[in-house]
């Protein structure tokens, strides 16, 4: 099944980029394509103009297959009809007032619309396409199999795998609770579905009979090795391809991820009002402190503004400081090296 990934996929090594929704790079994401492996490019909230371009310089920046990466929606999505953001507002002002922005006014939609980000993926035709928080309808299983676009789905528990299979995805991720990020759970709450990468790969491995990928707390050689023995096709990486200095992560998030042997990791809802693992600071502890969370996508908006800023004054304090259980074995600045420490551990 290694051998189909990477015959699917048109790589050479079966070593996958985490996608970052916001912390994407086309540096990166050439590198690990270059190296033979499979970038990943992040799409979260971009427009399909903004798609179409970033396709484009992927295609400048590497020759080899890429991947992009999109949420479908789950249906319970805020609008900005739907929500009062008076309280959240209140109980966020001090994170403004800290980079010296103002609280926004509410836009007029606070995710662009899935199908427009979706046609815009296909007409861009990249080699593979990844989703989260879902599974893909038929008309675009369809459409990208009409394409030659590979889908990749992203389960966090065995039922979650099974239905991806069904609705016809080339591979899936199977993702465990180490992970950096989001919890990409659809079938049932975050919550009730944070199963470990180790508990969880075997399961979907026996449960689908397509390739699956490792995720969640692998950052070096013995996580891949591992992974490979509970029957896994290939592996993606976050973290540690995260620090280094090829990533869109500012420098604060990569110190912190370079430091978190010191510093365990949370699940929070606080900064995007979805459950996600971080690094603890001074943004995640106030706003849970305040008892205060808008819902998704909304909180997630707000937050994005101090962040935004925060970013441009490297404030590590006030970003979302995603990462792993396994960060502390994120040892390496510069991705070619973290290539090469996962590529020791493919069996040969």
């Amino acid at each position: 099944m290694t051998r189909a990934f990477t015959d699917l996929l048109g790589i050479d090594e079966p070593i996958v980029l985490g996608p970052f929704g916001g912390l994407s790079s086309i540096e990166l994401t050439a590198a690990v394509s270059d190296a033979g492996g499979l970038g990943s490019y992040g799409l979260y909230g971009y427009t399909p103009e903004r798609i179409r371009d970033t396709v484009d310089l992927l295609r400048d920046a590497t020759s080899r297959p890429f991947a992009v990466n999109l949420w479908l929606p789950t249906g319970d999505e805020a609008t900005p009809a739907d929500v009062d953001l008076s309280s959240s507002l209140a109980a966020l002002r001090p994170l403004f007032d800290a980079v010296e922005v103002e609280p926004p006014s509410p836009p007029a939609s606070f995710l662009p619309d899935i199908r427009d980000q979706l046609e815009a993926v296909l007409d861009a035709r990249p080699a593979a396409l990844s989703v989260v928080f879902g599974i893909p309808g038929a008309w675009l299983v369809e459409a990208a199999r009409a394409r030659g676009i590979r889908l990749l789905g992203t389960a966090t528990s065995v039922s979650e795998a099974r239905a991806l299979a069904e609705a016809g995805v080339d591979a899936i991720v199977a993702t465990g609770a180490e992970a950096a990020g989001h919890r990409v759970s659809f079938l049932k709450g975050a919550e009730d579905s944070l199963v470990g990468t180790f508990a969880l790969v075997p399961q979907v491995v026996d449960a689908v009979d397509v390739p699956v990928v490792a995720a969640g707390g692998i950052a070096d050689r013995r996580g891949v090795a591992a992974a490979f023995a509970l029957g896994a096709s290939g592996v993606q990486v976050g973290t540690a391809f995260l620090r280094t200095w090829q990533s869109a992560a500012p420098a604060a998030h990569r110190a912190a991820i370079a430091t978190a042997g010191d510093t365990d990791t949370v699940l929070t809802r606080a900064m995007s009002g979805r459950l996600a693992r971080g690094i603890p600071n001074r943004a995640m502890r106030e706003i849970e402190t305040s008892g205060i969370i808008a819902p998704f996508p909304a909180q997630n908006w707000l937050t994005g503004v101090f962040r935004a800023a925060a970013a441009k004054r490297d404030e590590g304090d006030l970003l979302s400081l995603w990462a792993g259980q396994s960060a502390a074995l994120a040892t390496h600045d510069d991705a070619a090296d973290v290539f090469a420490e996962l590529r020791a551990g493919v069996p040969a």
